[in-house]
């Protein structure tokens, strides 16, 4: 088992691009920051939380749920900051053995998953796991066909299974984030989650339909 602090890290920003205040707009009964950090506040293996923003009403958010806070220098919650550049800086301003970028727009996933995602990646010789969900579509890329055959096209639920990213739970060890710049590792692991911990809330079409799942399954 590997020994040492676990810190989620929950990185929000004030300027989301595509939906506006996407982390504090109203969802449901609070907003999406809210839900995480009450959600992480019931995983026992997480040893804290850190709310990472640029945004005074976020780190105040996460103070009220009792996590630590680090204000983010405007530079690294601008558009212009890659995926590489900022991984880097999360892992250079969290002091922890292993990180858990643990992202607002994912707000299905359990606390029960949460535990065994975390175990999975404790007990077992990876230096990271990143959750998926399983494509069954026939995909292109360059304008050929990605996964099939145009003169053996399978049925959909035969195509390969092509795993998404959708990084709903990322958890890997500080030294791999800092030498990679990412939060894949160089001995990865893959966690499956359902259809709907996989959802991901991105665009403003995204947030409709969460919400018509939160307010259908979830809301009690």
């Amino acid at each position: 088992m590997k020994q040492g602090k676990l810190t989620a890290v929950v990185a929000v920003r004030k300027g989301s691009q595509r939906i506006k205040n996407k982390n504090i707009r109203k969802f449901g009964d609070s907003s999406l920051l809210e839900m995480k950090l009450a959600l992480l506040n019931k995983v026992t293996s997480i040893d804290e939380i850190v709310v990472n923003s640029d945004c005074d009403k976020m780190l105040t958010i996460g103070e009220k749920y009792g996590c630590l806070t680090h204000k983010r220098e405007d530079h690294y919650a601008s558009s212009i900051v890659n995926n590489s550049d900022f991984h880097e800086h999360i892992a250079e301003v969290t002091d922890t053995d292993f990180i858990f970028l643990a992202p607002t727009c994912s707000p299905f996933i359990s606390v029960e998953t949460h535990e065994n995602a975390i175990a999975e990646f404790l007990f077992r010789d990876y230096d990271s796991l990143t959750s998926v969900d399983i494509i069954k579509n026939h995909l292109w890329l360059n304008e050929k066909p990605l996964n099939y055959k145009l003169d053996n096209v399978p049925n959909s639920q035969d195509l390969p299974d092509v795993k998404r990213l959708n990084y709903g739970i990322s958890i890997i060890t500080r030294e791999s984030m800092l030498k990679n710049r990412s939060l894949i590792g160089n001995s990865p692991d893959f966690y499956e989650l359902d259809h709907f911990e996989s959802v991901d809330v991105d665009t403003p079409f995204d947030f409709f339909i969460a919400e018509q799942i939160y307010n259908k399954y979830f809301k009690k």
